[in-house]
């Protein structure tokens, strides 16, 4: 593998880890479940960065890589994500301590979040890290009015969740 190449990576993938790290927080319910599908997604984004033409932001086509391979694995598991040796991958990265300690108002949206499905998780997702409808849509691959619709009916079923 190109050495430049790896160093453009590992920069990448550490300024953008937060991502990684969100991403893992909705789809997973403890400390070693997160970390496993960290892991997965990281390998998943090597694999796939030689591919990266930079049609979109880097964040865009993180997202869209994290998202899909934690939506994958929750399909396949339901409750626990399964990942691959970590042992093969030459790179070495340095990983900032994740926080994890929120305050109640987050922990009650989290937990209402977690009762959606995994299209819907990614959607509220995206837009809670102020995604546009436009760029929602490309990450996910549905059209800006799909992304608007099913924008409102998740709201929805937000509002229904967390104040029965």
């Amino acid at each position: 593998m190109n050495p430049t190449l790896e160093n453009d990576f590992v920069k990448l993938l550490e300024k953008h880890q937060n991502i990684v790290h969100k991403v893992c927080r909705l789809y997973t319910n403890n400390y070693d479940a997160h970390n496993d599908l960290f892991q997965e997604i990281t390998i998943q984004l090597w694999r796939a960065y030689p591919k990266f033409r930079g049609d979109a932001k880097f964040s865009t086509w993180m997202y869209r890589v994290a998202l899909n391979t934690a939506i994958t694995l929750y399909r396949k598991s339901k409750r626990r994500v399964t990942t691959q040796d970590f042992e093969g991958v030459a790179f070495k990265m340095k990983a900032e301590h994740y926080d994890d300690t929120e305050d109640q108002q987050i922990k009650v949206l989290y937990k209402a979040i977690h009762k959606l499905n995994d299209i819907e998780k990614a959607l509220i997702f995206l837009y809670l890290e102020d995604k546009d409808h436009k760029e929602i849509s490309e990450t996910l691959g549905i059209s800006e009015v799909n992304s608007r619709v099913k924008m409102n009916r998740i709201k929805t079923k937000l509002r229904t969740i967390l104040n029965p």
